[in-house]
């Protein structure tokens, strides 16, 4: 396949497979919920949506490729494992797309939380265009790849780089998101910071996990915010996660804030546990100070805008390490 054969067929896999009209999508997401109950049938909605208007528009695929004169117009055989993270809906989709694009060879390494959509995505490529059947090559173990592409967590990383080291890499640790208010946000920009807090139960490395407030800042329109995503109580893994949380905050006799299941504490870690959220008081005149190894995304005046994580562009690429450039340099 050329560019613009791997362009087409992304772009049919968007417009003909990710529908409600599918039946065999239908089927895939309540599958997929059945095997992980984070993956609620409107978050998995939520990242198909995202990954049809942001990334398989054939006009912003063309764009995107454009911008990398390198890659190859046929087939590389450069073979890249893709390790797989699988902590929201789908969240490898856009590593798959990358190599392929590349015209490279994906050996695929698919996370046991997200098993059903993935493979219903590549299923779809190769009902799509059977040549891509001699592309996506899924495998339990990577071996005797060309390069690498791993997601995972801390602990994981370490473990990526002795076996992945040697060879071109691209490892991803566990990372976060912030948001830094001033106070003067509106009702609006605060219901869209609900989004980035809360969609896909908080679980994404581009979900907010702390806010920046200044002193005396006022709690209240947050929590009524916040208030949107109170039915996440209902789900009995969100409600276990709470539980423990409220008990261990309530034992430390701690302040903290509950905005109808999802709880505010001040803590200075960006890093905040499962229907949590921590905050932290700026003066003013001051910068917010955090690890900035440690941040995916900053949202806020002067940074992101509200209710746009989740909504991130094919060249918003995770840690900010450009992947398709990384692709199209290999061999």
């Amino acid at each position: 396949m050329n560019i613009q054969a791997r362009i087409d067929a992304f772009f049919t896999l968007g417009d003909k497979y990710f529908n409600a009209d599918n039946p065999g999508f239908q089927e895939a997401k309540a599958k997929a919920y059945n095997q992980n109950a984070w993956f609620l049938p409107e978050f998995i909605e939520q990242s198909s949506k995202q990954i049809i208007t942001q990334f398989l528009q054939k006009e912003e695929m063309t764009n995107w490729v454009n911008l990398y004169p390198a890659i190859a117009n046929t087939n590389t055989g450069i073979k890249v494992g893709i390790v797989m993270a699988g902590n929201i809906p789908m969240v490898g989709f856009h590593d798959l797309l990358s190599v392929l694009i590349a015209g490279h060879t994906a050996i695929v390494k698919l996370s046991s939380k997200d098993t059903v959509l993935m493979q219903f995505v590549i299923d779809a490529l190769f009902e799509i265009n059977p040549a891509f059947k001699a592309l996506i090559i899924v495998q339990e173990q990577l071996k005797h790849c060309d390069a690498y592409i791993a997601t995972g967590s801390n602990n994981a990383g370490q473990f990526f780089e002795q076996y992945f080291g040697k060879y071109p890499n691209i490892i991803r640790k566990n990372k976060t998101s912030v948001a830094i208010l001033t106070g003067n946000e509106t009702n609006a920009e605060l219901a869209l910071l609900a989004d980035d807090i809360l969609l896909y139960f908080g679980m994404g490395c581009r979900n907010v996990t702390q806010i920046w407030v200044p002193k005396q800042y006022d709690f209240i329109p947050l929590l009524s915010a916040l208030k949107k995503y109170d039915y996440l109580i209902d789900q009995h893994k969100f409600k276990h996660n709470y539980d423990y949380q409220l008990a261990l905050l309530m034992m430390n006799r701690q302040f903290y804030m509950d905005a109808g299941g999802i709880l505010l504490s001040e803590n200075p870690s960006p890093f905040a546990a499962i229907s949590q959220i921590h905050y932290q008081f700026y003066s003013p005149g001051q910068i917010p100070e955090f690890d900035r190894k440690e941040i995916q995304c900053i949202v806020g005046k002067d940074h992101l805008s509200f209710g746009s994580l989740q909504q991130p562009t094919l060249s918003q690429y995770a840690d900010g390490v450009d992947t398709l450039e990384f692709l199209s340099s290999l061999g």
